[in-house]
């Protein structure tokens, strides 16, 4: 069983995850949170 289930790298996971939705979340999470709350407080 330990041959079909390689041990999972923790920091590995953690800055693949990381690195995939940080750069997302500001290009494209803050202005779309902007507009929102912009839209929601009638502000548009």
């Amino acid at each position: 069983m330990r041959h079909a289930i390689p041990e999972a790298n923790p920091r590995l996971v953690e800055l693949l995850s990381l690195s995939i939705t940080f750069p997302l979340k500001i290009t494209l999470g803050i202005p779309l949170y902007w507009a929102a709350i912009r839209w929601m407080l009638g502000m548009a």
